[in-house]
């Protein structure tokens, strides 16, 4: 028969050893080691089946110019990753003193009576945690995000540019006009800007 020593002993090591008792400790997610300096852990994953689920991600990227797109450079960490937020920056904190926004009598007459008429019409007053949660937004189902041109500021402005010439072109060719100054509605961005000067 085993004395309480030995049985405490080979529980603490396990079956396996004392070796790999320790490997699955560390394989838990709460036993993973953080990096120095880091309060919580690292939400992009570089491997794992987490990494996995990112990789069908739309990957950021940036234009290079003549219609071409290259990878964008990946976020910074933020400065502030080793530190505890105090509740100052957190929580809204009061601006005035204690007990100045304090209500009149007649205030306070009126804001229950408006209360008491909402109650009344089956309006619901949001309650604190209501008014603090973080509003989701939806997006409609058939929204397609628009490809992205691969163009530089610089060349789009000078599409643009190019694009607006052609239109006034065509509107004095069929007007019969000249100049552009002669046109009722302007066209290019140019003369829309001189327009407004004078």
């Amino acid at each position: 028969m085993k004395s309480f020593q030995q049985y405490i002993t080979e529980a603490t090591r396990g079956e396996q050893g004392h070796q790999s008792l320790d490997d699955y400790k560390m394989s838990k997610k709460s036993d993973t080691p953080l990096e120095v300096g880091r309060l919580g852990a690292r939400r992009k994953k570089s491997d794992g089946y987490l990494a996995k689920q990112q990789i069908g991600q739309k990957k950021k990227v940036k234009a290079v110019g003549g219609g071409k797109t290259a990878p964008a450079k990946d976020y910074k960490d933020r400065k502030d990753i080793g530190t505890n937020k105090p509740r100052s920056k957190v929580e809204q904190q009061p601006q005035k003193e204690r007990g100045s926004a304090a209500l009149s009598a007649k205030a306070a007459q009126k804001k229950a009576y408006l209360e008491r008429k909402a109650k009344e019409r089956g309006e619901k007053t949001q309650t604190r945690t209501q008014l603090l949660t973080k509003k989701t937004k939806t997006v409609d189902s058939k929204y397609k995000p628009v490809k992205a041109s691969g163009l530089t500021t610089k060349e789009r402005k000078a599409l643009m540019k190019k694009g607006e010439k052609n239109l006034r072109d065509l509107r004095l060719q069929s007007t019969g006009k000249t100049k552009e100054s002669e046109l009722k509605h302007p066209v290019t961005a140019k003369e829309i800007a001189r327009r407004k000067k004078n």
